[in-house]
């Protein structure tokens, strides 16, 4: 079985086990929206291959570890694109959430999803209830206060945050779960597994503030300009977009150099380059200049003819 179809399986299985007798139709057609079809899955597959390059020893554990990261990661989307924050129509190239079923439906599809996602860990835990311990205070800790991704959500409250606290926060929080998490359910030293997260989450941050900035709303899937819209922290507005790109290239690196010595680094550092390439294909990169340029054009463009 390949690691794609492994991570589908396992969370189709997480979200039909909450869909028994008695659960009110509409919400579960929420949850299920919120989850499917997904995005990258980039989150549970890092979680998967380094479960994979501790040996894999209790793949069960694993795979509830890699669905709960993701049906939180699901969560913090739903309730992102809730008019309070982002007021978002669509996502992964559909209508949000609170646009195909409601806001009140929307907010209990995300608190469902985070209980879900516990409900799932708790339930695999039989064959080593010490990892299952460990695996469920880390993903806890990527997802609550003081440095998890309700902070990092939080932080678009304050008058001023740090950009690195903010990222860190709202996007790294969860990657390191992931590859500490994927650690932990084989046996291994989640800390030795948490900076290849730190980073790869940082860089999967920074592209994103790029995209936001000059990528075509129906390619991405959601929509753009958002950062400056909401006077949201951003790298691409902080350092601009040229130096935010060698930022990123920058933090990708530092990724592969922090995945250790290992069975399956080969892979990992496979999954790495490939997601940084879809993230920021290079030739895009490359001209990211004349990009900027020619969008700013489109905008000015789209104002004066309103």
């Amino acid at each position: 079985m390949n690691m794609q179809t492994r991570i589908e399986q396992a969370l189709e299985a997480a979200v039909a086990a909450q869909e028994g007798a008695g659960c009110p139709p509409k919400l579960a057609a929420a949850i299920r929206h919120a989850v499917f079809p997904g995005g990258a899955r980039i989150r549970p597959q890092l979680c998967i291959a380094v479960a994979m390059a501790n040996g894999d020893t209790d793949p069960e554990l694993a795979d509830a570890a890699a669905s709960a990261i993701e049906l939180i990661h699901c969560a913090s989307l739903v309730h992102d694109d809730l008019p309070c924050f982002d007021d978002a129509p669509t996502r992964r190239g559909q209508p949000s959430v609170h646009k195909a079923y409601g806001e009140r439906l929307a907010v209990l599809a995300g608190d469902a999803l985070i209980v879900t996602a516990f409900q799932t860990l708790g339930a695999a835990g039989a064959r080593h209830p010490e990892r299952m311990a460990r695996v469920l205070q880390t993903v806890a800790r990527g997802v609550g206060t003081p440095l998890g991704i309700i902070a990092g959500q939080a932080w678009e409250c304050e008058p001023r945050v740090a950009l690195s606290d903010y990222q860190r926060a709202k996007t790294g929080a969860l990657f390191a779960a992931a590859t500490a998490a994927g650690a932990q359910a084989s046996g291994g030293d989640g800390e030795t597994w948490r900076a290849l997260g730190d980073w790869l989450g940082e860089a999967y941050q920074v592209a994103d503030d790029v995209r936001d900035a000059l990528a075509d709303p129906e390619q991405l899937g959601k929509p753009v300009g958002r950062d400056v819209a909401l006077g949201r922290p951003s790298s691409a507005i902080q350092h601009g977009l040229v130096g935010a790109v060698e930022h990123f290239e920058r933090l990708v690196q530092g990724a592969i150099d922090a995945i250790p010595d290992c069975k399956g680094a080969g892979m990992l550092r496979q999954i790495v380059r490939m997601e940084s390439e879809r993230l920021a294909p290079k030739a895009w990169c490359a001209n990211i200049e004349a990009l900027a340029a020619e969008r700013a054009a489109v905008r000015a463009a789209t104002i004066q003819t309103a």
